[in-house]
C-alpha cells in the first residue's frame, strides 16, 4: 500500500494558469520549505486525475485558491474538477484566497462562500509577500500542532 506523503498546502488553479501563475506560486512556496500539492507535479501521465486530487486535498492541511480570471471563468461555466476541488476546499477550516488579477467583488459574483474567506489580492501586495505570509501560517500551525502534542 502506497501512502500519500503529508503536504503543508492544496494550491487549487485553473488549469490555464498551471504553466504561468499557479506554478510561479509553487515554486515560491517551495523556496520557503513549503510542502505543496500541485497538480503539475502529482499528476503522472495515466493517473486518475479525481482520485489523485481526491488523495491530494486529504492529505494537505491548507487549502489555497489561486483565483485568476481563468480561474472565475472555469467557476461561471465549468462544473468539472475545479468546482469539485472547491467545493472540497470550502469544507476546510483554512481556505485562503489569492486574487490574481481579479478583485473579491469579482468573486463575490461567482462563489460568495469562497469571497466570504479571508484572503490576500496581489492588488494590494506582490505574490511574494503574500507568499511569504502563507509560509507563516504554515510555521504557525506547525507550532500550534507541537504544543498540541505536548
Amino acid at each position: 500500500m502506497v501512502r500519500t506523503q503529508a503536504k503543508d498546502v492544496f494550491l487549487c488553479h485553473a488549469w490555464p494558469d498551471r504553466q504561468a501563475d499557479a506554478k510561479d506560486v509553487y515554486d515560491m512556496l517551495v523556496s520557503k520549505d513549503v510542502s505543496v500539492w500541485f497538480s503539475e507535479v502529482a499528476l503522472r501521465p495515466g493517473t486518475d486525475m479525481r482520485v489523485a486530487i481526491d488523495k491530494g486535498l486529504v492529505s494537505s492541511r491548507i487549502g489555497i485558491v489561486l483565483v485568476t480570471p481563468a480561474m472565475l471563468e472555469k467557476l461561471r461555466t465549468d462544473r468539472s474538477i475545479a468546482s469539485n476541488e472547491l467545493s472540497a476546499l470550502l469544507r476546510r477550516n483554512l481556505l485562503v484566497p489569492v486574487m490574481h488579477g481579479v478583485t473579491f467583488e469579482e468573486l463575490d459574483q461567482v462563489s460568495p462562500t469562497l469571497a466570504s474567506r479571508g484572503g490576500f489580492s496581489t492588488v494590494e501586495e506582490s505574490m511574494e509577500d503574500i507568499v511569504v505570509k502563507i509560509a507563516e501560517l504554515v510555521g504557525t500551525l506547525d507550532l500550534e500542532e507541537a504544543d498540541e502534542l505536548t
